[in-house]
């Protein structure tokens, strides 16, 4: 249910989209379903993650200047900005501050040396400023409806690629192997 939570903005985007052709109603509907979506993450734990506040205000910033300017350009950007964002929050907290956020997320389900943390870190960092750019070339290249399409597609795949990289870097270092299940009990 959370992962349908996360991805409903967008499909929704998405779907108004190719429905009206209407970027500006897509758009309005985007930052209501994002403000939706807040809404029941706070309700379900009390807070509200900071990724999350990310995605809330850079939706409610560019989805507004994309109304009021009347300009699709500002919503094309919102996914550049974010994933750099997120880069800039994975770099900086590593190299600066000298802790993972992905350790953070991730920490009580598996256990990692230190120094494996950093290297998902940056390898992470180094996928969102590629996704960031990668958005860029699609909005200023290609069609809306192609960027609107890559917006949902895109996305995901760019994010199913990270994670299986990641895995793929857990399993081959030594890190992750397979797990077995328990056995069960017989009555």
């Amino acid at each position: 249910m959370n992962q349908f939570t996360e991805l409903a903005p967008v499909i929704l985007f998405v779907g108004f989209y190719f429905t009206t052709k209407d970027i500006y109603l897509s758009t309005s509907v985007l930052m209501v379903a994002v403000v939706c979506q807040i809404g029941i993450e706070h309700f379900r734990t009390g807070a509200i993650k900071p990724m999350s506040q990310i995605v809330l205000w850079s939706v409610l910033l560019f989805g507004s200047l994309t109304l009021f300017f009347r300009n699709e350009t500002f919503i094309q950007w919102k996914p550049t900005i974010i994933n750099w964002a997120f880069a800039l929050i994975l770099w900086g907290s590593q190299f600066i501050g000298g802790k993972s956020p992905i350790k953070a997320a991730l920490g009580k389900q598996i256990s990692l040396p230190e120094q494996v943390w950093i290297r998902l870190g940056y390898g992470w960092a180094l996928g969102f400023l590629v996704a960031g750019s990668l958005n860029l070339i699609i909005a200023y290249n290609f069609s809306l409806d192609f960027w609107v399409t890559y917006k949902l597609v895109g996305g995901f795949g760019l994010t199913l690629i990270y994670f299986v990289i990641s895995v793929t870097y857990l399993v081959k270092s030594g890190h992750l192997s397979e797990t077995t299940t328990p056995p069960t009990e017989h009555q």
